[in-house]
């Protein structure tokens, strides 16, 4: 008789891999080193190719300022994080109850 695990036949995992990375995203996000995020290049190509910024630019370190509190901080690279902000949590809460409703 063969022994082993097959991952297909064990549907819920993917759900549950699924649930967990949903679930722990904004924790993953806080973990991140802020001062490390601040010293990177842009990757903007509207900011590489004419030098000014677009309306996205510094999105996200404003997001990840404002998970850390630093709210000033988070105006001054983007403000429109005031608005992005409430609509990601928004999405989170939503996606986090549709998951939690199917299990």
């Amino acid at each position: 008789m063969q022994m082993g695990i097959n991952l297909s036949e064990n549907r819920s995992f993917p759900q549950q891999v699924k649930t967990a990375g949903i679930l722990f995203l904004p924790v993953v996000l806080f973990l991140i080193p802020f001062d490390w995020l601040v010293k990177q290049h842009s990757i903007c190509l509207f900011k590489c190719i004419t030098g000014k910024e677009c309306y996205g630019c510094g999105m996200t370190r404003a997001l990840l300022s404002a998970m850390h509190f630093r709210v000033s901080d988070a105006y001054h690279y983007n403000k429109l994080f005031i608005v992005v902000l409430p609509l990601l949590a928004l999405v989170w809460v939503k996606a986090v109850i549709r998951l939690l409703n199917k299990a």
